[in-house]
């Protein structure tokens, strides 16, 4: 499909890439780009030869997020498709069975900021920086926060939301914002490695722990082993656990169902 806002294409080896195509309002999130980019990912939950996606910009930086050019004079029956497609977006990338890599250069503010928690993993480049300035134009960035807060902690998150300062790169890496730091010219390469790493292993099985993880992080410890248990149990079954064990056991590559 051809997109306005987006551009959606393929790595080899499993790795579907989704770039952030409004360089002029440096990628912007407005919600035209959001309706598309909550469809590709939608389209992307049951595509089997997608083992990772990438989420990366086109021009010089991630993502400023939220157009504000069309958030002038606007009813609230606008705003609220606005945030909830956004919100929409955010879960889709949490609920897909493919971890999905954020790459990012630049900056990443707001809403972008937001997306880039919203990841599972990030990669950024050196010089990037990141954030959450809403309360300096009167617009708190009460959204941002949900995913922001759950990637660098109470304190650090309301540093972020309540100056409105940004964080560079090895910051967001020891906040745990960001998962790896590289220089600018090796960003491409470096997530597609991180990428890589990933897709050596079975689809099923990091779908299935992908799932996991998000069902148990915000649970208590009993609760989330009383999620994470049956998950256990049944992964062991599958054909790829199996394969797996009696490969290691056996002191031999393994030979993942999908293959």
């Amino acid at each position: 499909m051809t997109y306005s806002n987006i551009v959606v294409g393929r790595e080899p080896g499993g790795i579907a890439r989704i770039t952030l195509s409004r360089p002029e309002r440096r990628n912007a999130l407005n919600l035209e780009m959001l309706a598309e980019l909550h469809g590709v990912l939608l389209q992307l939950e049951s595509d089997t030869g997608a083992d990772v996606v990438i989420i990366d910009g086109a021009g010089p930086v991630f993502s400023a997020g939220h157009d504000l050019t069309e958030m002038i004079d606007r009813d609230d029956s606008f705003y609220t498709r606005l945030f909830e497609t956004c919100t929409e977006v955010m879960l889709a990338i949490q609920r897909i069975p493919q971890p999905v890599i954020a790459q990012v250069h630049g900056v990443a503010t707001a809403a972008g900021c937001q997306l880039v928690a919203a990841c599972d993993l990030s990669v950024a480049a050196e010089d990037s920086r990141f954030a959450t300035p809403g309360v300096r134009i009167g617009l708190f960035c009460s959204t941002p926060m949900v995913p922001i807060t759950r990637a660098v902690g109470r304190k650090r998150a309301l540093e972020m939301l309540l100056t409105g300062e940004p964080i560079n790169a090895v910051t967001a890496q020891t906040w745990g914002l960001v998962n790896r730091v590289v220089p600018s010219g090796d960003l491409t390469a470096a997530t597609l490695e991180l990428a890589g790493q990933i897709t050596r292993y079975s689809h099923d099985v990091i779908a299935i722990g992908k799932a996991a993880f998000y069902r148990q992080i915000a649970e208590p410890d009993a609760a989330a082993y009383d999620t994470t248990g049956p998950v256990m149990i049944s992964n062991a079954s599958h054909p790829d656990a199996q394969e797996g064990m009696a490969a290691f056991l056996q002191k031999r590559p393994p030979r993942w169902h999908e293959e």
